[in-house]
């Protein structure tokens, strides 16, 4: 349980910092935030790759996949973000 919860939030620091490199400028974004976007954006991704095309990941190895289509959607999540917060960051 303790290593699925470390695991999430490793993905989900990679993705979202991913999904950051993805926009262009500077996201006013906290550290705390952008794992959390990861996170969210990894569970999106990976439910939807299972629901829509029954992919996943259990024969081990990395979802290179998963983790690119997550990082595309952690950038969207992070514009979504910015502009719910009102901040002066646009894309």
């Amino acid at each position: 349980m303790l290593g699925t919860i470390i695991g999430a939030i490793i993905v989900g620091a990679i993705i979202g910092a991913l999904g950051r490199l993805l926009l262009p400028g500077k996201q006013n974004i906290s550290l705390v935030v952008t794992i959390l976007i990861g996170i969210v954006a990894n569970l999106i991704v990976g439910w939807g790759l299972y629901f829509l095309f029954g992919y996943n990941n259990n024969n081990g190895g990395i979802a290179w996949i998963g983790i690119l289509i997550g990082a595309i959607v952690a950038a969207l999540l992070i514009v979504l973000y910015g502009r719910m917060r009102g901040g002066s960051r646009t894309v």
